[in-house]
């Protein structure tokens, strides 16, 4: 497991905007968030932007987040219909609520937030999800697949835009 790891704007008062790229760099197409968030800190991004690059989920995304304004989280999806390397916009409404009872590893963004937010935890007024369409998640693979590799300058273009907004 690595580190997570946490760039901040040189002189910069302190951050309001987190970004948070997820992934896993051992799984495929699972490494994509952690992609964009490397590629965005390349970008002079605007004051007051810190960008961390995670395999943290759940519970975890909670402390990362508190204080914040604003939270963008770039991660991979896998969903019934897509075609790898699509990009979806998200808010944390769009996601499913959980079916079942789960324990603290097992925790999902959604549930997460709403945990959060009954703690009274000073969570993002505005969190937006950019989900990238994974098409290999397989264990021990390193390196995305080409359709995803191609989708890691979408999302780049959609977070800076997001942060512009």
């Amino acid at each position: 497991m690595t580190e997570d790891r946490v760039a901040r704007p040189a002189g910069a008062g302190p951050p309001r905007t987190i970004i948070i790229g997820i992934g896993s760099l051992l799984r495929g197409d699972d490494a994509v968030g952690l992609r964009v968030a490397e590629a965005l800190e390349g970008e002079g991004l605007p004051s007051g932007v810190t960008v961390v690059s995670t395999t943290a989920a759940g519970l975890s995304l909670l402390e990362l987040m508190t204080g914040f304004d604003r939270a963008l989280v770039i991660d991979a999806i896998k969903t019934r219909r897509g075609t790898p390397g699509d990009v979806y916009r998200l808010v944390p409404e769009d996601l499913p609520e959980p079916l079942h009872g789960f324990t603290v590893h097992d925790v999902s963004l959604r549930a997460a937030l709403d945990i959060g937010a009954r703690m009274g935890l000073p969570l993002p007024e505005q969190i937006v999800i950019l989900a990238i369409e994974a098409g290999d998640v397989t264990p021990l693979r390193e390196g995305c697949t080409p359709e995803v590799e191609e989708a890691v300058p979408r999302a780049v273009s959609l977070a800076l835009r997001e942060l512009q907004g």
